[in-house]
C-alpha cells in the first residue's frame, strides 16, 4: 500500500470497513468491506462466500458504503452494521462507532 496520505492519492484501496449482520439464511456473518478512490469519487466491494457486492461511484465514503448495505438488505440480508477499521494503512484499533442500518423492505 502507498504511504501518500490519502488527499494525495489518487486510485486505490484507501479504507477497510468491518460489516456485520445476518444472511439470508440466518446466519451470523462479519467481513471486509474494500474502498476504493475511482476517477470519480469512491467504491466499494464485499464478497460473501462466492457473492460479491460493489457499489456504483459515490462522491463520499459514508453514501459508498450506505449504497453497498442497500444492495445487500435487497437480498435479504438484515442487522448489519458497519465502521471503519482502516484509513490508508493506519489501523483504528476498533475506536470507530458503529453505523447501523435500519433494515428497509
Amino acid at each position: 500500500m502507498s504511504t501518500l496520505p490519502l488527499i494525495f492519492k489518487k486510485e486505490g484501496l484507501v479504507e477497510r470497513h468491518q460489516i456485520e449482520g445476518v444472511d439470508p439464511s440466518d446466519r451470523y456473518f462479519n467481513r471486509a468491506i474494500l474502498v476504493n478512490r475511482t476517477a470519480s469519487g469512491y467504491s466499494a466491494k464485499v464478497t460473501y462466500e462466492a457473492f460479491a457486492v460493489e457499489s456504483g461511484s459515490h462522491s463520499t465514503i459514508t453514501a459508498t458504503v450506505k449504497e453497498l448495505v442497500e444492495k445487500l438488505q435487497g437480498f435479504g440480508f438484515t442487522r448489519m452494521r458497519t465502521r471503519a477499521n482502516f484509513k490508508g494503512a493506519r489501523y483504528l484499533a476498533e475506536k470507530e462507532t458503529w453505523i447501523d442500518y435500519n433494515n428497509r423492505p
